[in-house]
């Protein structure tokens, strides 16, 4: 009787074993992408638990589960898979990434999430050499921008492939309009250089005055 209860006994714990493994084997490639395109959050968080899934497994586009889920503005499904390691950094076949993604279209909840628990790759740049700052001031989320002139960690003065900084786009690409005048504040107030120029030799002020943007004249030339 001793015999049959050890028999029964292995018998349940490989049981046991099996259905762990029958439960991990249902988790297939590309199932954290499914649910994130869901925004299944239940299910996000299931599988970000398994140390063994590729929490940045991309798509057909090079998009991973987190650049998914910036693209589309799910706030907590960003936050779990950021949380559980996602890389912030890695860009896609059109060399966007989470950060850069977020930073550029005013996805502003994440990107605060991303600056308080990841690390941004400075170096990383967009397809058009950018960095983060630049499309946020010429696209005009003023809460991006403040959110990264505050974190201070990138360059405000880099220059994309067409020579523009933050402070030339905010001008040369923009109607002028207030929230580009609080921008262009905003990077002055940061010591933003007025005197670099893009590749067709101009200033953020030549570009004020060849728009007529009268306000931003005066911030530029104080």
């Amino acid at each position: 009787m001793k015999f049959i209860g050890i028999v029964v006994t292995i018998l349940f714990i490989l049981t046991g074993c099996n259905e762990g493994a029958e439960k991990h084997m249902k988790q297939q490639p590309g199932e954290l992408i499914q649910a994130v395109e869901n925004n299944d959050l239940e299910k996000v968080q299931e599988i970000v638990q398994d140390s063994s899934y590729p929490i940045d497994e991309t798509n057909d586009k090079g998009e991973t589960p987190l650049l998914i889920a910036v693209h589309e503005n799910y706030i907590e499904a960003a936050k779990l898979l950021i949380k559980a390691g996602a890389d912030i950094n890695q860009q896609d076949n059109i060399q966007d990434s989470a950060y850069l993604y977020a930073g550029a279209q005013g996805k502003t909840e994440i990107l605060k999430y991303m600056l308080e628990h990841a690390e941004p790759n400075q170096e990383i740049v967009n397809r058009y050499g950018g960095n983060a700052l630049i499309p946020a001031a010429e696209k005009g989320h003023l809460d991006n921008v403040k959110l990264l002139l505050a974190d201070g960690k990138l360059d405000i003065d880099h220059q994309n492939s067409f020579g523009y900084t933050a402070l030339i786009e905010a001008v040369a690409l923009t109607d002028g309009s207030f929230v580009y005048q609080q921008i262009v504040q905003e990077l002055l107030a940061h010591n933003a250089n007025k005197e670099l120029r893009d590749n067709s030799g101009k200033t953020a002020l030549d570009y004020a005055k060849e728009k007529g943007y009268t306000e931003m004249i005066k911030m530029l030339e104080e």
